[in-house]
């Protein structure tokens, strides 16, 4: 589906974000504090247990009420939401939040009168929302021309012809209408429409309700490529044996409000900001709890708040038997890494790797996470274990290069390391990251500097703004001797990494080099002052106490008898 038009956007903003800045008089204004620091902080938990106290003191507060829709309704706690609404619809006050609420406690009763009334009763959740949730209202309720009226109406307003067109050909298709519905999503009866994947899941199932199975299996090829995808892979198995399948995108009107939420979802995700967009997902998932989209990305908006414990909880409700059963162990995996839980995410991947052994993405993340955890010689086996997997390696395939040659060169093997970056390379050949590792090691090295120069050059111009990219160019240049040409992409480096500890040092040293050493020793002590390594900090202090020259030459007269050491 199309992105929502700015406007709405911008407008639905505007609404929820717009939370009193006073409550009225109450007798806990402590709590309310409290609620509204939490609310402020995604910190959904506390905010509603502060506003449960504050509303025991003052239970008809309509702000402090309006907070408890808010937090509770991003909470999941879809009953003490709809409680709060209701209690502000008894004061005449249904904003947009409430009407999420009740919209979603009246269809969770199958009482859609109940939702058809709430627009008579003054409620603004914005055109779209409501036209949408208005025809599958009306279709619960037996009125199926009302429905199709409104679906249509919506067809013909200019920038959301495809949510109208899309939720018609659902509703068609819940009423065994799978023509009607076929005519409209294969484009025949108004022209193409933009889908989702889970559009073109409810079309392939379309079209074998009407003993198409090869159509659709040409459809899904069309739309998702040779790429490995349990869900997919299954459906275009059983389509290919010939088995007729159901249509269970929407089943009644119910599942159509969950997929109104879910399909406003995607469109608002990346668009709104993620607390808002969670408001819609969190009630798509309570109105159909098997939709696992809408679940993934529930947790994923969670995540990106930076409520981990939540995100974990969301993706732990994917059942085992679930297609995407996989996509929400790496979330959770991940989930666990960004909660400080280590550990625990290399567990949920070397389980999910052991039960899935083939599936690459899979695979993958074990490795990642390995690496992540700084254990190179497990990460690079995972690697192995991963490309082994990869029949034809193809442009995507780099990065499982790139990051197999990290922890060669982490494990000082600088000859396997080169191997796997030069092979990325070959699949992308002006990929920055790969040009600016392979480059700067390089460079850290004190070899190929002029080849290590010109992969940095071609690193820069394909990231500018990278301070990384531009530390690296400007250490090739100090390392080649060139310091007066090192300054000027230095100083640039550092403004990009303010606080960079290596970046911070590698400018004192530019400094030093060309005379500047007043500025160079502060630079070196901001450095120390940024948490540098133990290693980096103890050079830094000898550069203070001795100058940069002397730590070299005492480096390069240590360079023989370290040699020596080695061959014996």
């Amino acid at each position: 589906m199309p992105k929502l038009p700015r406007f709405l956007v911008t407008s639905a903003l505007a609404l929820v974000l717009s939370l009193p800045v006073q409550a009225q008089e109450t007798g806990n204004s402590g709590a309310y504090l409290a609620a509204r620091v939490a609310a402020s902080e995604a910190d959904y938990r506390a905010a509603a247990d502060w506003y449960g106290r504050a509303l025991a003191e003052d239970p008809a507060n309509p702000d402090l009420l309006e907070g408890a829709v808010l937090s509770n309704l991003s909470l999941g706690r879809m009953a003490l939401a709809g409680d709060a609404a209701q209690a502000l619809a008894a004061q005449g006050r249904i904003g947009q939040v409430s009407y999420l609420a009740l919209v979603d406690a009246a269809a969770r009763k199958g009482d859609y009168e109940a939702i058809l009334n709430l627009s008579q009763a003054g409620a603004k959740a914005g055109t779209l929302l409501e036209a949408l949730v208005t025809a599958w209202a009306h279709l619960g309720a037996g009125r199926m021309s009302e429905a199709t009226d409104g679906f249509d109406a919506l067809a013909k307003t200019k920038g959301l012809e495809a949510f109208g067109l899309y939720h018609k050909a659902l509703a068609l298709a819940s009423a065994g209408d799978f023509g009607g519905a076929d005519d409209i999503l294969s484009g025949r009866a108004a022209g193409p429409i933009g889908v989702m994947r889970r559009g073109v899941i409810a079309h392939a199932q379309i079209l074998s309700q009407l003993e198409r199975n090869a159509d659709a299996v040409a459809l899904l090829d069309r739309s998702f490529g040779n790429d490995s995808d349990p869900q997919i892979d299954d459906l275009r198995r059983r389509l290919q044996a010939g088995e007729p399948i159901a249509f269970d995108v929407v089943r009644n009107a119910t599942d159509g409000l969950a997929e109104v939420f879910f399909t406003l979802s995607t469109a608002l995700n990346g668009e709104a900001d993620d607390g808002y967009t969670l408001l819609y997902t969190r009630v798509a998932v309570d109105l159909r709890p098997d939709l696992t989209e809408a679940v993934l990305l529930t947790a994923g908006l969670l995540e990106q708040l930076g409520q981990h414990d939540l995100a974990t909880e969301a993706y732990a409700a994917v059942p085992p038997d679930s297609p995407v059963f996989h996509v929400a162990e790496m979330g959770r995996a991940e989930a666990a890494w960004n909660a400080g839980r280590r550990e625990a995410a290399v567990e949920i991947l070397t389980g999910l790797a052991r039960s899935n052994p083939t599936l690459l993405p899979v695979r993958a993340a074990l490795a990642d996470t390995l690496r992540r955890a700084e254990r190179f010689a497990e990460a690079r086996t995972a690697y192995d274990e991963a490309l082994a997997l990869v029949a034809t390696p193809a442009p995507e395939h780099w990065a499982l290069y790139y990051s197999r040659g990290i922890c060669a060169e982490r494990l000082g093997d600088f000859a396997g390391a080169e191997a796997d970056m030069r092979r990325a390379l070959e699949l992308n050949p002006d990929q920055p990251q790969v040009l600016n590792y392979l480059g700067y090691s390089f460079v850290d090295r004190g070899v190929n500097l002029e080849e290590a120069l010109e992969m940095i050059q071609r690193a820069v111009a394909g990231q500018p703004d990278s301070g990384y990219i531009i530390d690296s160019l400007a250490w090739a240049y100090f390392r080649l001797g060139r310091y007066g040409e090192a300054v000027e992409p230095m100083e640039k480096a550092s403004l990009l990494e303010p606080v960079d500890p290596v970046v911070t040092d590698h400018l004192g040293d530019v400094y030093w080099k060309v005379g500047r050493t007043r500025e160079a020793e502060f630079q070196w002590h901001r450095a120390l002052s940024f948490g540098p390594t133990e290693a980096d900090a103890t050079r830094i202090r000898k550069k203070l106490e001795q100058g940069l020259d002397a730590v070299m030459a005492a480096e390069e007269a240590a360079k023989p008898q370290a040699a020596a050491t080695n061959d014996n």
